[in-house]
């Protein structure tokens, strides 16, 4: 059943931009990065081919992401090295960067190398082995909705962004596209539209919790299906009031909006560590 209330106010894209790793946003960053290259001396061979050093800074503009910024500047080690070199500059909390920011890349080094005789026809790509639909589950018969995802907004931050005045939720960084899996064993009792949450699954459990998992990109399971622990129940994405793709993951006392209770806690209390 569709969970009551709002979960989010609506709100421009600039007063707050959201980290993940941003497949499938459509975002694009209208600030251009600044590289500044060494150049070999005079002295050098014409075709010598020793490795330049590369530095970049760029500017963040509205709708960007860390992730985003990563993958479009094949910054290496990702939005985390990215967010490790600039955190003075961005703060505490890696889901948050303003528009204006200057951010320093950590790009690889480039090297000067000859053009090739002959074009090389390229390699056949290599199709992509399907994902997983189960993942592992501890002997508690419980485990994490995704992968090994940082946490960007925590429960119960303050602010107007959310109806209730704070967040009822966690919200896990991953990419548009990432298998989502049911924490523990249940009944599906909604899977499809919701509100601001998007799309989204509630699954009711043993214990009389209920858990939501939303802004997907669809669910793969349909209301009155029995799931197993760790079986996988939709896909991520940035559906419903977000600035960027995320997994928001609530855990309920009942079905509706406003009973939520902190769910980290709760998996931690089935021995799942987040």
């Amino acid at each position: 059943m569709p969970a009551k209330g709002q979960h989010r106010k609506p709100r421009s894209l600039n007063s707050l931009t959201r980290v993940c790793i941003a497949a499938g946003t459509g975002g694009v960053a209208l600030a251009l990065p600044l590289v500044t290259v060494g150049h070999a001396s005079a002295a050098e061979p014409a075709k010598a081919s020793a490795a330049v050093s590369a530095k970049a800074q760029y500017t963040v503009a509205p709708g960007d992401t860390l992730s985003k910024i990563a993958t479009a500047h094949h910054v290496k080690g990702g939005w985390k090295a990215l967010y490790k070199a600039n955190e003075k500059v961005i703060g505490t909390n890696p889901s948050l960067i303003r528009p204006g920011l200057h951010l320093t890349l950590n790009t690889a080094p480039v090297k000067a190398a000859p053009a090739p005789a002959k074009k090389a026809a390229p390699a056949p790509a290599k199709k992509a082995a399907p994902a997983a639909a189960k993942k592992a589950v501890s002997s508690s018969g419980y485990t994490k909705p995704v992968g090994d995802a940082a946490i960007g907004t925590p429960y119960h931050a303050q602010g107007s962004n959310w109806s209730s005045g704070y967040h009822t939720g966690v919200d896990f960084l991953v990419w548009s596209g990432t298998p989502v899996h049911s924490v523990a064993a249940g009944t599906v009792i909604h899977a499809g539209a919701d509100g601001s949450y998007g799309n989204d699954v509630i699954i009711r459990h043993a214990d009389g919790k209920y858990t939501l998992y939303g802004h997907l990109t669809n669910p793969v399971v349909s209301v009155g299906q029995t799931v197993t622990a760790g079986q996988e129940i939709g896909i991520s994405g940035a559906t419903g009031n977000v600035t960027g793709p995320h997994l928001h993951f609530e855990v309920r006392t009942t079905p509706d909006y406003g009973s939520d209770i902190d769910p980290v806690a709760y998996l931690a209390a089935h021995g799942v560590t987040i």
